[in-house]
């Protein structure tokens, strides 16, 4: 491996996490130790922390000069205010920080710490900077501006909003008023009812808006650290209304909300209850199999059944779509960070003594694993369920053993899993920007099936990477037919389309979906009549 491919994995550990790292948590004292390591190893070199001091004041004289070329990295929204470019004393404010973060970082590239500990060193610098970056101060021109635009009162709000955050949210940044939203009148308003119901999952069949749908219905199936309405969040940007205007009879899985009473359920017990959902899909529908899409560990789990059956010789799943979804959690260098084996056994232990693991603990380390985005600028964790103990520690053993890249390696439901057995087509969506599900993750994933693989590539993150409604004008995506080994060879040679991935998987869906039949004209059958109306009463719990 190159020393560049070396230098682009160490940043990569600093600033992604895979889909599976943030189940484990980040415990304090780990990031405490990083930095007494990396203080320790400044004494230990002191020829080498003179000699960055020294570049570090050259650059230093070149700033106060007006003479350097440091600029913030491009898309960085938060020097965008045009004084950080503009005004020579911002400027040269924001060149020093620039300056000084770059200095550290180099600093520990290249002294003589392990890879590891090098790869944890910038996690910790990265947490310090940005913390201390100059658009977190009260010189920030945005903020100065709306201080004089406001008589004063914008701050007066921020501290209020902030001690709001304080009591309310655990101390991290809200990104929306809770209030404003409501579930079933202003989030997850398409028309459709409850037609099913055990104690794991609520079954949603949407009701048809064309005259014509395709025979085969689609099962929509959200990860369980989430509620379903991520695929529903507004008729703008809702899944569950695209499909339905392309004929597709949509039904989707709203999980039910865990309490320490469910410590117990695992992933054998999530398969047993999708099995039932599918084959109520199956009854109500009148199709022999059904398509399926899995999102992150909804991926997993849909992943997992599709083994499952093939294990058992059935062929109920025909098609299968996987959005943001890391199955091979191989990587060249150790992206964990703090995932050793006694954060591992910690990390189970802890959930397992609670009985579940919250979804607001979940959505602090991901937010810890991009401080730019998701700490200093904002959070949004409303979507955020919590994880049964069990589930979560095969989680964990599932990062720690990797056993989907090996026939028989997992066992659910009594069977091996074996993915080269799974022939279902398969289209898999990923994000270059994605800093939860990395993308060459996604894709090496991909290529674990048996079946013919259809690999997009967005533009995006890991939610905008799902919410891409067609109509974007910065909307972007690649394909390409020919899945080579190595995932920068594919994106090399791939082809740049314009607009939403969603037309793209339209063709590709309906294609799959079978002939045109009249729609039906009432939701569910005699054995599993309509209920509640969606969203359901499960999306409620809390």
């Amino acid at each position: 491996m190159t020393d560049k491919n070396n230098d682009d994995l160490k940043h990569q550990a600093s600033e992604n996490t895979l889909g599976l790292n943030p189940v484990i948590g980040i415990r304090g004292k780990d990031l405490l130790s990083s930095a007494r390591v990396v203080l320790k190893q400044a004494l230990k070199q002191p020829l080498h922390s003179a000699k960055h001091l020294a570049h570090f004041s050259l650059e230093l004289k070149n700033v106060m000069l007006g003479q350097s070329d440091l600029t913030p990295a491009d898309g960085d929204r938060r020097f965008a205010d045009p004084a950080w470019s503009q005004n020579p004393l911002y400027r040269r404010y924001l060149q020093t920080y620039l300056a000084w973060r770059k200095e550290l970082h180099d600093w520990v590239e290249h002294s003589n710490l392990s890879e590891q500990d090098a790869s944890r060193g910038h996690f910790v610098i990265n947490l310090m900077t940005e913390a201390m970056a100059p658009s977190n101060s009260m010189a920030n021109p945005a903020a100065v501006k709306r201080f004089f635009e406001t008589g004063g009162k914008s701050l007066l709000d921020g501290l209020s909003h902030l001690a709001q955050d304080i009591v309310n949210n655990g101390g991290m940044p809200s990104q929306v008023n809770m209030n404003a939203f409501e579930v079933g009148k202003s989030l997850a308003t398409t028309d459709g009812a409850v037609i099913f119901r055990n104690d794991l999952l609520e079954l949603i069949q949407y009701k048809p808006i064309t005259e014509q749908v395709h025979e085969r219905p689609l099962l929509v199936v959200p990860p369980q650290i989430n509620k379903f309405y991520v695929f529903d969040l507004s008729p703008e940007k809702s899944v569950a209304r695209f499909l339905l205007r392309n004929g597709i009879q949509t039904f989707v899985v709203s999980w039910r909300n865990p309490t320490k009473a469910h410590r117990e359920w695992g992933l054998s017990t999530y398969i047993e209850a999708l099995k039932e959902a599918i084959d109520v899909v199956t009854a109500v529908t009148g199709s022999k199999d059904i398509n399926m899409l899995g999102a992150c560990s909804g991926g997993l789990t849909t992943t997992s059944l599709l083994g499952h059956y093939a294990a058992l010789g059935e062929k109920k799943v025909h098609a299968l779509t996987l959005l943001v979804s890391v199955l091979d959690n191989r990587l060249e260098t150790d992206v964990a960070l703090f995932a050793d084996e006694k954060s591992l056994e910690m990390a189970k232990r802890r959930s397992y003594q609670a009985g579940v693991l919250e979804g607001s603990d979940m959505a602090k380390v991901f937010a810890w694993m991009r401080p730019n985005d998701l700490i200093w600028n904002y959070w949004v964790n409303n979507y955020l369920l919590r994880l049964p103990a069990a589930l979560h520690g095969e989680f964990i053993d599932m990062f720690t053993s990797n056993p989907l890249i090996r026939a028989g390696a997992l066992e659910v439901c009594g069977t091996p899993v074996d993915l080269k057995q799974v022939t279902s087509d398969l289209y898999c969506v990923a994000g270059t920007t994605d800093h939860i599900t990395p993308w060459e993750s996604c894709y090496k994933s991909a290529k674990l099936f048996g079946g013919n693989v259809e690999f997009i590539l967005s533009n995006s993150g890991h939610i905008q990477s799902i919410l891409n409604p067609p109509g974007n004008p910065k909307s972007r995506y690649m394909t390409n037919t020919q899945m080579h080994a190595d995932p920068k060879t594919w994106q090399a040679s791939s082809t740049k389309h314009a607009d939403s991935w969603w037309l793209h998987w339209q063709v590709w869906l309906g294609e799959r979906s079978g002939a045109q039949k009249k729609a039906p004209s009432q939701l569910g059958n005699k054995k599993h009549p309509a209920g509640e109306a969606a969203p359901g009463t499960y999306v409620h719990e809390r």
